[in-house]
């Protein structure tokens, strides 16, 4: 087998599973790219009875077409685990009970390991899918004991809908649910070491900055290059490794692909968010329960998060904490035609900016580590943002991280990207204790605020920099 990179609690649960002796039915899930198919193909590489992948809907519109593509597509994978004296299904009730025939036939005893991949796309419209996949399962599979399914999605919101949260025949028929997420640091650091790929902590900092820890964007880099040729290559030129990934992405996954392009777009704009109202305002998406659900999809796949920001009474805000989305919006698709982007720009102005809020976003995407470095991992906490208009033509106050804690302390956490150990002058000082005094206002007496720094490098001491309670580094990110 070949090494998988992390997921090992996920390797043990499904080697658990596998040796159980009942049924178990098991939906993994997860944003698309992030390793689904790979895990499963390469934990159970020579143990698969029948193994299916749905295709991929290309023309949405065309619905009668698309279920006869689907049922044509299965009964070919029938034929190659070994169907024999059927003709192709006309409908998915038909296509089940041919591989209930199957299975019959390759039973020896032995587990039997049943794969679906990206289900959701085999459910098209019209097609009463679901009520036959229940079926298989309820009328067929739950009497076997030696009968394994494990059925993929990257539509996560579907799968949530239609197999976790089922109401209707496949409810609490779950023996197990696997949501797989993206790389943290370390994951990245451990992928690179073992395809032999030197890269400084600093630059896959920066990889995951801009590819956002998804192994099949990883899986493109080259060794014997640096992070911005790499960077370059897979993004950048007239044969770019992912172009055209942005719309890809979210067409393989969403029925309302341009809806959810047009909420992201518009979350990138600002770092703390807007307001359901506000996305409904900005991209004139009707205000109801369709904005909702669609807002709730993209949470789902780890695109957003919802929160809701401290001292506001707006409600909740929406998040946008995809790196590869906000620096595709904001370098790729205006010049995905220049060859040397990244390795020509790097160290402009502009992607100085785009680099201080990608920070920002890789630590809200590491607040296990976050918390671990300040001690605090048994604690219980809440996480939110923070933001002061100012008054009389003074600035405002704008902090992207605030962690609550119920041990009664409240980091205030400012994230600095530098090449370099951060320092502090009188200006910097005075900033960050009107912050902190600003804050404590708003606190209960039992409450303290720790000034709490997180950087690349760490600080530098200086005459101004005795306020700042922590200091975490990005090597605690790769814890």
């Amino acid at each position: 087998m070949s090494v998988i990179v992390g997921r090992k609690s996920e390797i043990e649960e499904l080697e658990k599973l596998y040796s159980s002796d009942r049924p178990e039915f098991v939906a993994l899930y997860g944003r698309r790219r992030v390793g689904k198919t790979y895990l499963i193909k390469q934990v159970f590489k020579d143990r698969l009875t029948f193994q299916h992948t749905g295709v991929s809907p290309v023309d949405r519109s065309d619905d009668k077409n698309r279920l006869r593509t689907q049922l044509e597509s299965f009964y070919y994978s029938l034929l190659n685990y070994g169907l024999e004296g059927f003709n192709p299904p006309k409908t998915w009730m038909e296509a089940f009970f041919q591989l209930s025939q199957l299975l019959k036939k390759l039973d020896n005893g032995q587990r039997m390991l049943i794969f679906f991949d990206e289900l959701p796309w085999m459910d098209t419209p019209r097609s009463r899918f679901l009520s036959a996949f229940e079926n298989f399962w309820n009328g067929w599979c739950s009497d076997h004991d030696n009968i394994m399914l494990i059925v993929c999605g990257s539509a996560t919101s579907w799968m949530l809908r239609n197999i976790s949260r089922s109401k209707g025949g496949l409810y609490g028929r779950l023996t197990c649910e696997i949501k797989l997420s993206p790389f943290t640091l370390k994951e990245c650091e451990e992928y690179f070491e073992n395809e032999n790929i030197e890269l400084s902590r600093y630059d896959i900092l920066q990889s995951y900055m801009v590819f956002g820890g998804i192994p099949y964007y990883l899986s493109y880099f080259r060794k014997g290059y640096s992070f911005e040729q790499n960077a370059d290559m897979i993004l950048f030129g007239d044969k770019p490794r992912l172009k055209d990934e942005f719309n890809r992405l979210f067409k393989a996954i969403f029925d309302n692909a341009e809806d959810c392009k047009k909420i992201i777009g518009h979350l990138a704009t600002r770092n703390y968010g807007y307001t359901r109202e506000e996305i409904a305002e900005a991209t004139n998406l009707p205000l109801g329960g369709g904005l909702t659900q669609t807002l709730s999809a993209l949470a789902e796949s780890d695109f957003i998060i919802r929160y809701s920001p401290y001292g506001k009474s707006q409600g909740e805000f929406y998040k946008l904490v995809d790196t590869f989305c906000l620096f595709w919006l904001k370098f790729v698709e205006p010049n995905q035609a220049d060859a040397s982007f990244v390795n020509d720009n790097f160290t402009s102005d502009i992607m100085n900016s785009w680099k201080g809020v990608a920070f920002e976003q890789v630590c809200w995407n590491h607040i296990p580590q976050i918390k671990a470095a300040l001690g605090i991992s048994g604690v219980k906490t809440s996480i939110s943002t923070w933001n002061v208009k100012g008054e009389d033509g003074e600035p405002g106050i704008q902090v992207d991280l605030l962690i609550f804690r119920d041990d009664n302390i409240v980091n205030l956490c400012e994230m600095k990207f530098s090449s370099f150990s951060y320092s502090v002058d009188k200006n910097e000082e005075t900033r960050l204790i009107q912050r902190v005094e600003t804050l404590k206002k708003t606190l209960s007496p039992k409450q303290k605020a720790h000034l709490t720094l997180i950087t690349s490098y760490g600080l530098h001491q200086g005459k101004h920099s005795g306020k700042i309670q922590k200091v975490i580094t990005m090597d605690n990110l790769f814890a």
